[in-house]
């Protein structure tokens, strides 16, 4: 406790239940739609909360016990989302915060209509299925009505418009130009589409949402409940508090740790923001370098095994295959991806001077482990039902949470209330909406791209942009996915992109998973690119910097991230797809290498400032490295050791005078 006390005294303490301050809150809900929901009280909110357990125990008893037929499971997980969605996020900014309207409440209602139609007459449905009667046509047409509206609530106009443009160009096919022009469909067939098979609304994503994503949200909610959030503050400060640069450090492993779990980049910058950015201020770094050293962090934490976010989940299941190869497949970028921001901190602290904090006012390594330490027995017990038991990945999730329950008991500090479970049972659902919300309107999008071959047209275009080369059709696809991920949310964002620029990078004979991460990370990466950088501006929004600077000095901390997904495609040993041990550890040393070669080439400083010839030369030697080979191996080992010596003897000329 008393360690928790001298941490206080740093700066402000988040809070073990993940509440935020004011200026926390407000910050999020300005650049994260999905935050900006009413406040509600009285019965409204007592109702909303019950529904809430109710929608979580209904996702847990499914996945203990098994779901209904398919069509019917996931109409119904998406009607529950929208009931939420219409009673949590106002039409407006002008409108009620307290409680819905009365058109809020005949929405809710309205909801329901589509599960209830396809139970009582399941088999019509199916059978019917591009053949709609007018009754088809009709719940299809206000389902595709309910989740535009649910989620421009939710996420904003982006998602919505671009949903409209695809049904748009459904229907006017035969009006498009050159290699997008197709048939054309007329409005019944393409709703029904969209509502009788799983291609559409209730496709893939949808299933994905309905399954793993709530249940681990739920299990992250859960983490929270029992302390977890505060145990990763505290174990980063312990470790890396007290070295040089240490809150930005602890910034990176704080926010890696937390955005692994609760998949959300803006969230995440709020959360830990709060937290390490007047750290970082505190102790001398800028106010647009602190910004972007959190949101830097925090994007990656989609990145990072062992949960990733949500959209590894959709990753694993659009590829076909379990979830723990998703796993091992990303953790060798990701641990590059968050050295290069490590390394890049480091050497901004030697630049400017800059020390850690004081050891006698961080808590002790030990004292954090022996407190809190039991509370990362849950995340290996995930890991071994995932590698080593042989259940579904659902059933780990359920047995996770329980574990995670039952842990919490061991220390009176983080043993879980009942009211602890059921609030944690409530939030479960509440952070489910917007992702849900998001996965069934981008199944317009998909079931668009299916029906008129949209897909395929535009992995053509971009192969043809790239004329065959395989390094021009990645440049493309990078391109592709950084614009289609602005303004959208990230599982959305992968979604789209793989859909469209993963196909494109398979016809070249890139390895499919690969293909996928590649699409993956550029989607992420939109979150911090200017101009539309949602957590880059959240960042800067906590720490009081100019926004797109903080854009600019993330992309700069986030390099390695933008390189690393090339390092992957031309040596999938990176991502240990058919390799040796000695062949996957030879490709991560020399990518340890090369990332450090970029931080240094971005920083300009080493052991003293580096000349911009010298800089220059250092982008070479990691390129080099970078690419598999034994000849560029060794010119940038070559690079690497002449920058050494050329450094020490300026940095020895510096100390002498």
């Amino acid at each position: 406790m008393e360690d928790n006390k001298k941490t206080e005294d740093i700066a402000v303490q988040l809070s073990t239940d993940g509440e935020l301050d004011e200026k926390s809150e407000a910050v999020l809900k300005k650049h994260d739609k999905e935050s900006a929901t009413r406040k509600l009280a009285g019965a409204v909110k007592k109702i909303f909360f019950i529904a809430c357990v109710l929608v979580s125990c209904y996702h847990l008893y499914t996945a203990a016990f098994g779901p209904p037929v398919t069509l019917v499971h996931r109409s119904l997980h998406v009607s529950m989302m929208l009931a939420l969605c219409f009673i949590m996020y106002p039409f407006s900014k002008k409108s009620d915060h307290t409680k819905p309207s009365i058109v809020d409440w005949v929405l809710v209602l309205l909801s329901f209509a589509a599960p209830a139609y396809i139970y009582t007459d399941y088999l019509g449905v199916v059978e019917r299925a591009g053949n709609a009667n007018q009754t088809d046509m009709i719940m299809a047409t206000l389902l595709v009505a309910l989740v535009l509206e649910a989620s421009r609530r939710v996420s904003g106009n982006a998602l919505s418009i671009l949903s409209l443009v695809f049904i748009g160009y459904g229907l006017y096919g035969r009006s498009m130009p050159g290699m997008f022009m197709h048939r054309g469909y007329d409005w019944t067939s393409l709703s029904n589409h969209f509502f009788a098979n799983t291609e559409g609304i209730y496709g893939t994503s949808v299933s994905v949402a309905a399954s793993y994503i709530f249940l681990f949200i739920l299990f992250g909610c859960v983490m929270q409940k029992s302390g977890m959030g505060q145990f990763f503050n505290d174990i980063a400060l312990a470790l890396a508090g007290h070295t040089k640069g240490g809150p930005a450090k602890v910034s990176v492993i704080a926010s890696g740790f937390l955005g692994s779990i609760n998949g959300s980049a803006v969230a995440n910058v709020v959360t830990t923001g709060a937290f390490t950015i007047p750290l970082m201020k505190k102790t001398g770094y800028s106010k647009e370098f602190a910004g972007a050293v959190e949101s830097a962090a925090s994007v990656g934490g989609q990145l990072l095994p062992p949960i990733m976010g949500a959209a590894a989940f959709i990753m694993a299941e659009m590829l076909s295959v379990k979830y723990s190869s998703i796993i091992v497949w990303a953790a060798v970028p990701a641990l590059l991806y968050y050295l290069g921001i490590i390394i890049q901190v480091q050497l901004r602290a030697s630049k400017d001077g800059l020390v850690g904090l004081p050891k006698d006012q961080l808590p002790k390594t030990g004292e954090v482990l022996k407190r809190q330490g039991h509370l990362l027995l849950p995340v290996f017990f995930l890991l071994y039902m995932l590698f080593f038991s042989g259940t579904t990945v659902i059933y780990s999730a359920v047995l996770t949470i329980l574990v995670t329950i039952v842990v919490s008991w061991f220390k009176k500090e983080t043993r879980m209330t009942p009211s602890d479970l059921i609030d944690a049972l409530a939030d479960g659902a509440r952070q489910t909406v917007s992702v849900a919300i998001a996965c069934a309107c981008v199944g317009i999008i998909i079931g668009v791209s299916s029906k008129t071959g949209f897909g395929l047209t535009m992995a053509n275009t971009i192969i043809s942009l790239g004329d065959t080369s395989i390094l021009f059709t990645l440049v493309f696809t990078m391109i592709t996915c950084m614009i289609l991920g602005m303004g959208l949310p990230s599982i959305p964002a992968y979604i789209i992109t793989a859909s469209i620029a993963a196909p494109a990078l398979a016809k070249l004979g890139i390895a499919p998973a690969a293909a996928h991460m590649f699409s993956f990370y550029y989607a992420m990466f939109a979150n911090l690119t200017p101009p539309v950088a949602l957590a880059s501006f959240a960042a800067a929004g906590l720490s009081g910097g100019d926004p797109m600077k903080t854009g600019v000095a993330s992309v700069k901390l986030a390099i390695a991230g933008f390189i690393v997904p090339f390092m992957f495609v031309y040596a999938p040993q990176l991502m240990l797809i058919n390799t040796t041990l000695a062949e996957g550890t030879t490709v991560a040393l020399t990518g340890c290498l090369g990332v450090f070669l970029i931080a240094v080439a971005v920083e300009g400083y080493f052991l003293a400032p580096v000349a911009m010839w010298l800089r220059a030369v250092a982008t070479v030697g990691a390129l080099m490295l970078i690419k598999p080979g034994l000849d560029t191996d060794i010119i940038g080992i070559v690079v690497m050791v002449v920058l050494y010596f050329l450094q020490r003897k300026k940095a020895s000329a510096a100390a002498a005078t």
